[in-house]
């Protein structure tokens, strides 16, 4: 049985890969009292119980700070989802309730963690490695051996260049150009990247 928690937007995207992979979803979680129904899936205040604990559990929620915790707490086993356009390398390695959208590449040699979410269309590239909890915006792009530390956002549209080390919880601006290694808890914008200050946030 495959249950989805969060019950917005990314949620939407997710169901329509399961969907195309012919994976039966038995429903979502969201703890707002108000929502009912997504795409006529029914949405449950907490997870059911099922007799023989035989459940995949997909965590629909970009934040990444959020998806993590709910990683801890929850006791399941947790799925992937990988939309059939993807071109995902038979080299790489795709982690436990990681999410890959549509016409994401991941090419030869690259690492991908745990509950990371590869967003439409963005690119990586040979020998990259992306450590749990990283999004990757759409039409973001890696090139080859670019490190991600844990939690780090890269926003749509940017840029890495090749052997680009960024830390962890790092949020990459929209449309920035990385062409340096950036510490931990970095905020950076523009082309070329610049660091404008550093967020503060408890793990």
């Amino acid at each position: 049985m495959t249950y989805l928690y969060g019950a917005s937007g990314h949620a939407k995207v997710v169901i329509e890969i399961l969907e195309l992979e012919n994976v039966l979803i038995s429903g979502l979680i969201d703890v707002d009292p108000k929502k009912k129904k997504l795409l006529d899936y029914p949405v449950f205040q907490q997870m059911p119980y099922v007799s023989d604990n035989n459940i995949r559990l997909i965590i629909c929620i970009g934040n990444n700070v959020i998806r993590k915790k709910l990683a801890k707490d929850v006791n399941a086993e947790f799925a992937t989802a990988i939309h059939p356009s993807a071109n995902i390398s038979r080299r790489s390695l795709v982690g436990q309730g990681s999410v890959i959208m549509a016409s994401v590449s991941v090419n030869s040699g690259a690492t991908v963690g745990n509950h990371v979410i590869l967003n439409t269309n963005c690119s990586i590239d040979h020998d990259c490695s992306l450590s749990d909890y990283v999004h990757i915006s759409p039409n973001a792009a890696l090139a080859g051996n670019v490190i991600i530390g844990e939690g780090t956002h890269i926003g749509i549209g940017a840029s890495i260049i090749q052997g680009v080390k960024i830390g962890k919880w790092v949020t990459i601006g929209a449309g920035a150009v990385i062409i340096e290694d950036i510490p931990d808890y970095a905020v950076v914008v523009g082309n070329p990247g610049k660091i404008i200050k550093y967020n503060q946030f408890n793990e």
